[in-house]
Parts: structure tokens; sequence; C-alpha cells
């Protein structure tokens, strides 16, 4: 069915116009960015098939612009319009001032507020939240990107930026590229390095959090940081 053959009540741009883009279905949402589909498809069955291609809508920042170019009705200029709108998307939500004086209370808070960070990412990614004495972040930093397996990371320069802050503690985050958030045995290295770190310079790693596709492993939680 084409776009013109929907009912205008149905049609996804009346809607949002109507209703809200909020009551808009992803597939709808998907459509109106395509603008048009195929001769042989509409926008939204368009959209339908590059919804199974991703396997929902979550793992849509992980498409490349070459998968999406083999779906029938998206070709360059759709693929690029398409992975424009994912990476505004994820700035608007990554921008820096989206935590300012945001209060950190426990891990579970802590990955749902930090886990859109690692959206579509291939690498290993390692950010610090440097928190002040009410647990309130002073500054978020990436510090580093590292391969697919591991991330180079030094406490130097973790402590650095935690002195440039005056930092009272510290939360630090990565992913897991696999999904899998088990630690390795360089995560716990790392970790029981930064904690020693933190405890003979006042400035303690209060959490470690490895993010994965949907769920995370918190250091803490699992009793392997002790409060001071």
């Amino acid at each position: 069915m084409k776009m013109k053959d929907i009912p205008v009540s149905d049609r996804p741009r009346e809607r949002f116009v109507q209703y809200g883009a909020s009551s808009l279905s992803n597939e709808e949402l998907l459509a109106i960015i395509l603008k048009t589909g195929s001769k042989k498809k509409s926008a939204k069955e368009v959209a339908l098939d590059l919804l199974k291609m991703a396997e929902g809508v979550e793992k849509l920042a992980e498409v490349s612009k070459e998968q999406l170019m083999t779906l029938e009705g998206i070709g360059l200029t759709k693929a690029i319009e398409i992975l424009s709108a994912i990476e505004l998307g994820k700035r608007i939500y990554t921008h820096p001032r989206d935590y300012h004086k945001l209060r950190f209370l426990n891990a579970e808070q802590i990955y749902d507020t930090t886990k859109h960070l690692f959206l579509g990412q291939k690498q290993e990614c390692f950010y610090c939240f440097y928190l002040d004495s009410k647990n309130e972040i002073l500054e978020r930093k990436l510090l580093f990107m590292g391969t697919i397996n591991r991330s180079l990371v030094h406490p130097r320069e973790i402590f650095k930026y935690a002195y440039l802050s005056s930092a009272s503690s510290i939360v630090c985050i990565h992913n897991h590229p696999s999904g899998d958030v088990a630690p390795s045995r360089e995560d716990i290295r790392l970790t029981n390095a930064l904690v020693e770190i933190g405890r003979i310079n006042s400035i303690p790693v209060i959490d470690h959090i490895i993010v994965g596709r949907d769920t995370y492993y918190s250091f803490y939680e699992n009793g392997n940081i002790i409060d001071l």
C-alpha cells in the first residue's frame, strides 16, 4: 500500500500534527524521516524492513551506511539522513549540560543515566564522572577509547582530572561491546589499583560500572569496592 492509499487520519505526518510525536510508532517516525518509499513499498513498509534488519529500534545506532543501502527504498541520501538523525539524537542526550548538578545515588541509577553514552559503540569507551561531596557531578570526561577487547587506561590521567575539578570522589564507567558485563582480569586489576590510589589520595573511587547491551556490572554492588 502506497502512502497516498492510506487514509489521511492514519498517515504518519497527519498523526504527528494531530496527536504529537510521542503517539507515533517507531516505524511511523522512521517513515517521516524517509519521506518516500520505493516503487513497490511505502515509506512505512521500508521503515519496517529497516527495524527488522536492525532487530529493533534500540539497535539502529549500530547500523552502518552500507547496511542501510542494501534495503529497497534506501539510497545514499536517505542513509545519510537516517544516520544524521540518529547522531543528532545521541548528541542531544550526551551533551555535558545534561549532567549539571545531577546526583548519583546508586549503581542502577548511574547505569540508567549513562547507558546511552555507549549506544552503537564498537570500541571500549572509558568515562570518569567527578563528584563533589554531595555526589553531584562536577565534570564528565571520556578519557580513553580502546580496541574492541580492552581500553588503555592510566590511573595518572584519571586522578589528574580529579585534582583539576576538586573532586571528592570518582565513578568510573566503561562498556563491553560484546555485551558480556563480566569483569575481565584487566578490569579487576585496574579497579583495585584505582581504589588503592583513591584511598591514598582521599579521593575514593566509589564505583566502577561495566555496561553491556541491556545490563550492567557494578564493582560496588558485588562487594569489590568497600565503603571507606
